[in-house]
């Protein structure tokens, strides 16, 4: 998988667009970012909230992080080549897509689970 993959699915979330800002590709759904492709797009970046981000990053250090000047975000990054599998990408993609998305939007998507 590589940031192609995480491009392609971001952009088949319903009414996400994509924009560059500080400099990187950076995904919104009505004009909220829930997710960012930065550095050299070995990772990317979704929101998250801080309980589940520490829970995360507890249990899968070598998958989840946050960078020091992040530490007070409610993001979290993720390294691409820890995932196991595209439904894995396709998943966390999804659930930071839905914490941005507005509700009328999130009652209409196919759930999962």
């Amino acid at each position: 998988m590589d940031s192609a993959d995480v491009r392609r699915i971001a952009l088949s979330l319903p009414e996400t667009v994509e924009k560059v800002a500080w400099e990187m590709p950076t995904f919104r759904v009505a004009g909220k970012m829930f997710l960012t492709i930065p550095d050299d797009e070995t990772s990317f970046a979704v929101r998250c909230p801080k309980h589940e981000r520490n829970e995360l990053i507890a249990a899968e250090p070598a998958k989840f992080w946050v960078p020091p000047h992040e530490a007070g975000s409610a993001w979290v990054r993720v390294r691409l080549a820890e995932l196991e599998d595209i439904d894995e990408l396709r998943d966390i993609l999804v659930d930071s897509w839905k914490q941005a998305a507005p509700t009328r939007l999130v009652d209409t998507f196919p759930h999962t689970d």
